[in-house]
């Protein structure tokens, strides 16, 4: 299987499916109302995620969301960024890979980002 089809992105508020995969949250804050076990996580990964002035400064809006992709792959350069995107390849290259976000436009968000990073050939 490619590893295009093995990476999708979800919302952490949906229930688990049995595909999922590994499922690993890629936002810097914990989701409103969701609880770790509900959650069924296998990485909370912090490191990945916008900066909380990119994060602050985008705001979700549809109009800058391309903007956002652009800052935000420049933000994935630094060290700590690559290292977690190169944990991500990996787990992306093992089998299914479900990003989660807390995102309700999830098309927009910081995952669907890294989706397309992860799926570029």
């Amino acid at each position: 299987m490619s590893t295009n089809a093995n990476v999708r992105v979800r919302r952490v508020y949906d229930d688990p499916a049995a595909d999922d995969g590994r499922r690993v949250l890629v936002d810097r804050l914990w989701p409103r109302g969701v609880s770790k076990d509900r959650a069924k996580l296998d990485l909370w990964c912090k490191d990945i995620a916008p900066s909380a002035d990119l994060r602050t400064w985008y705001g979700h809006d549809p109009e800058r969301y391309d903007e956002f992709a652009r800052r935000y792959r420049a933000e994935l350069s630094a060290p700590e960024r690559r290292d977690a995107l190169a944990q991500l390849r990996g787990f992306a290259a093992d089998g299914p890979l479900t990003l989660l976000t807390g995102s309700k436009a999830v098309e927009i968000s910081d995952a669907a980002v890294l989706r397309q990073l992860l799926t570029e050939a």
